[in-house]
């Protein structure tokens, strides 16, 4: 009985101590899992993140676009109006809300710079450099160039396009993150 006894506790340990080290085997696995899957679910939240906050910047800036577009549009119909001391104000006026729908875009087109990519905070900064032509037209226009109407309707075309040239590389770049 005794050599049995010596058997069994024996086994009993081996027993004991592969069950600790598979215990012991199976927690650093667990844990081990635990911090991948933590690591891959905030680089996932990361990058949501990253790509909703881009999204807001390019809605931003196509809309800031657009309300330049619809102000342009108004100077445009008082650049086609006579000569007039009411004229001048309304240029006047129309002029000063360019200036700060200006300071709106240039605003949104720094914040996509910001956010990248580098496509499309290039085509960001090209829509804001396409307002020069307009203020340089409506500057003209109030120091008394009467041609300025024209140079002020040349310049719709090319900041249409680099609106469109904008969408078109932020789109790319959202479908790509």
């Amino acid at each position: 009985m005794g050599d049995s006894t010596v058997w069994t506790v024996a086994i009993a340990a081996l027993t004991g101590g592969t069950a600790v080290l598979a215990s012991w085997v199976t927690s650093r696995g667990s844990t081990q899992a635990a911090r991948i899957q933590a690591e891959t679910a905030a680089r996932s939240q990361r990058a949501e993140r990253l790509r909703e906050s881009r999204r807001a910047a390019y809605l931003d800036l196509i809309e800031e676009t657009h309300l330049m577009g619809e102000l342009f549009w108004e100077i445009a119909a008082a650049l086609r109006l006579p000569d007039s001391a009411d004229r001048t104000a309304a240029l006047r006026t129309l002029h000063d809300r360019q200036v700060a729908e200006y300071g709106k875009i240039r605003r949104c087109a720094r914040v996509v710079e910001l956010e990248g990519p580098p496509a499309a905070a290039a085509a960001a900064l090209t829509v804001q450099k396409r307002t020069g032509p307009f203020h340089a037209a409506l500057t003209a226009a109030l120091a008394g160039d009467r041609d300025s109407h024209a140079a002020f309707d040349a310049a719709f075309s090319p900041f249409w396009k680099a609106l469109e040239d904008f969408v078109e590389a932020a789109r790319a770049a959202h479908q790509r993150e």
